[in-house]
């Protein structure tokens, strides 16, 4: 089925919708934020996104700090993780502010709340709900999200398909308003990366799950999985984006730029423009071609009125002149004879035979 955000409609007949994730590239400054999102919407995305989140209710410091070694792109962090959380998680009061930004520069304003009392701050404000994937198994929250009565977005990072499935339902068994997003959890911008995204895992989406939308949550840099996927049937897009790669912080390396965003963007209105539609037939602008490019039958020689046509008395040849008999039907004419007189090189007519 189709979803509705704010006043654009999502679906397979629908352009793709573009989410940018500033997440925590506001790097603790609201007009850093807010200078974002108007960013974004230069760069072409449909909605701005943030995380709504208090640290000591969604990383456990005891946990991290007694870990071996940290893992994957928080190895590289010089903060511990509760501290960077602490320092990227957004106040409470910025929440109608960034709204107000986006409604001022024509962009949707999302967020990715990420306990109970988060979704429910949050929800006067949203179009709809983002589900980061490490969110997938935490089926209470899902429940809660649906319940709200907008469009659910969840991303399936890190995730097999029975724990999918379990959230698909989950949501489904509450809301049918469902974005399912393929999306590879490893965030160090590595183009190793490439051989882990699974596109094709869209396809098994679309087989199981016939009703929902379908979309990528991807953190590489290229254009190519973005693509793959519209061309797999994704409709929603999300990436982190910022205004530059060079800057400290958690997540600026693998975000995209302004410039990397908006070329991303014209690239996919191209792709959708040629996807076009699944009926073959002869388009406006092949018209020409097909008179050029193709064959018609023609006299291999003078003919006489009365001679009956034989293989040899017919060429196969270019242009296909307007009305004239097509390659096809070669084996009608031979027997038939010429009705008038044909000079070598004429198109044949039906109206040049007769039986």
């Amino acid at each position: 089925m189709d979803i509705k955000i704010g006043s654009k409609n999502i679906g397979l007949s629908y352009p793709t919708y573009f989410i940018a994730d500033i997440a925590a590239n506001h790097d603790g400054d609201l007009d850093r934020a807010k200078s974002l999102i108007r960013l974004a919407k230069e760069a072409g995305a449909d909605a701005a996104k943030f995380q709504n989140f208090k640290a000591p209710k969604i990383v456990s410091d005891y946990g991290f700090t007694h870990m071996n070694s940290q893992v994957s792109h928080q190895a590289s962090w010089k903060k511990s993780v509760f501290q960077v959380y602490s320092d990227a998680s957004i106040p409470t009061n910025w929440t109608p502010i960034l709204k107000e930004e986006c409604d001022k520069v024509g962009i949707e304003y999302f967020t990715s709340p990420y306990d109970f009392e988060s979704i429910d701050e949050v929800d006067p404000y949203l179009p709809a709900y983002k589900v980061g994937s490490g969110e997938i198994d935490w089926i209470e929250s899902l429940e809660l999200m649906a319940s709200k009565g907008k469009p659910v977005l969840i991303a399936t990072g890190a995730a097999n398909i029975g724990e999918v499935q379990k959230a698909v339902h989950a949501i489904l068994a509450i809301n049918p308003q469902l974005v399912l997003m393929q999306c590879n959890t490893n965030y160090t911008a590595s183009p190793e990366n490439y051989q882990y995204i699974n596109l094709n895992v869209l396809k098994t989406y679309a087989s199981m799950f016939p009703g929902v939308v379908l979309g990528l949550s991807d953190h590489t840099h290229g254009n190519a999985t973005v693509l793959g996927a519209v061309t797999l049937g994704a409709r929603v897009i999300e990436r982190h984006f910022t205004d530059s790669n060079d800057r400290e912080g958690p997540d600026h390396k693998f975000a995209m730029n302004p410039t990397a965003w908006a070329s991303m963007v014209q690239e996919t209105r191209l792709l959708e423009k040629a996807l076009g539609t699944a009926d073959k037939f002869i388009t406006r602008n092949e018209q020409e071609t097909q008179v050029v490019q193709r064959r018609c039958l023609r006299a291999a020689r003078d003919i006489k009125a009365g001679e009956v046509f034989s293989r040899d008395m017919i060429d196969v040849l270019r242009p296909a002149t307007p009305g004239a008999i097509k390659p096809d039907q070669i084996k009608s004419v031979i027997g038939t004879r010429a009705a008038s007189d044909l000079p070598f090189g004429k198109e044949l007519r039906w109206t040049d035979l007769v039986s």
